[in-house]
């Protein structure tokens, strides 16, 4: 059961919080709006899409700013308790500083489970809507992907080459196929000056056909100025969109994971590693809140201020920290779970130590 002073915490907890996001959010939506409407007019975006575009704005954004507003909403609201002397006649009142804890669990509980399932099922659609018009209308000419001298493997059997390749069109330069059998030697290979996405028929297109069927010693060679076949992958799977792994939601990201596994693919790191930091948020909801409520909890000379100084001071040190093994985990081949691990351990200790110091 709730005490009263459990629903008074917790209410201040989670009114506080809800507070920062109505504050802050609004704010970020009009500076990026004044940033970008002469893009928007230039490209001729349409209102309806700029109006989708920063809902799913507020759920990104909100999302990657969440740790900052908690953590400063948590010092905020508890600094206030402190230079009221509230704390101090709760625990004068026998409750432990233990006990005193409670409410900021139950709330960082809440906070964590809400922000599990946002960002395992609905933040994956906004990032998705968030990047799509990006790339649309904000950064038109630029490419969202390798574009040249891709190379893939499809399976244990298939690689497939193209030199260049542009997406609006759905269509690559310089294609081959090459299958090799379960032995490692080649049994075919197709290539083609280019190969073309026909949504009409769902098949392919590919012009200046050629086929080398290799049988013993034997090469047999099949031409066609253009042949209509399908093979067994997507055309946009040749180079998927930069951020791919952002818009896929809990199980089409382990399954994105484990095909791209079996195709090989070099920057396996980068999809894992959203996948880790996704597991890791609910953690992160607790490690915070327990290092704001340690900063927070003592009644300091320069009040408030000092509080929230020290905390702003304390979450950028953690983004930059999640930064920092969060590049080395994509561009060094240096373990995606480690990346996600040790920031979260570090910050953990730090909280618990300043939590020791505050009970004292």
């Amino acid at each position: 059961m709730l005490t009263i002073l459990d629903k008074y915490i917790l209410k201040r907890y989670l009114l506080t919080f809800a507070v920062m996001l109505l504050l802050f959010i609004p704010i970020g939506i009009m500076a990026n709006l004044a940033e970008q409407i002469g893009k928007m007019i230039d490209n001729e975006a349409p209102t309806n899409e700029i109006v989708v575009y920063y809902i799913n704005f507020t759920i990104y954004i909100g999302s990657l700013l969440f740790p900052i507003f908690l953590f400063l909403s948590v010092i905020f609201f508890t600094s206030k308790l402190a230079n009221n002397t509230e704390i101090v006649a709760i625990l004068s009142s026998g409750v432990s500083f233990g006990r005193f804890l409670r409410p900021y669990f139950i709330g960082a509980t809440i906070i964590a489970i809400s922000l599990f399932f946002l960002a395992m099922f609905i933040v994956p659609d906004a990032s998705k809507g968030f990047n799509e018009f990006k790339f649309k209308y904000l950064k038109r000419g630029k490419q969202d992907r390798v574009t040249s001298n891709i190379y893939n493997q499809l399976n244990e059997n298939d690689f497939l080459y193209v030199s260049s390749f542009r997406p609006a069109r759905q269509i690559g330069y310089n294609f081959s196929l090459e299958h090799f059998n379960d032995e490692g030697k080649l049994e075919y290979k197709i290539s083609s000056a280019d190969i073309r996405w026909v949504p009409a028929d769902s098949t392919y297109r590919l012009t200046s056909y050629e086929k080398r069927t290799m049988i013993g010693d034997t090469e047999i060679l099949e031409k066609k100025g253009r042949l209509d076949t399908i093979f067994d992958f997507k055309i946009n799977d040749l180079t998927p969109v930069s951020y791919v792994a952002e818009t896929k939601n809990l199980f089409e990201l382990n399954d994105f994971i484990e095909d791209q596994k079996k195709k090989g693919a070099s920057n396996i790191n980068t999809y894992v590693l959203v996948k880790y930091k996704r597991w890791a948020l609910p953690l992160t909801a607790f490690i915070l809140t327990v290092i704001a409520v340690a900063v927070s909890s003592i009644k300091r000379r320069g009040g408030m201020g000092i509080n929230l100084a020290f905390g702003i001071g304390v979450a950028f040190i953690y983004i930059f920290f999640d930064k920092v093994f969060g590049t080395l985990a994509e561009q060094s081949g240096f373990s995606p779970l480690l990346a996600v691990i040790i920031p979260n351990v570090v910050f953990g200790i730090i909280g618990f130590y300043l939590l020791q110091n505050a009970k004292r």
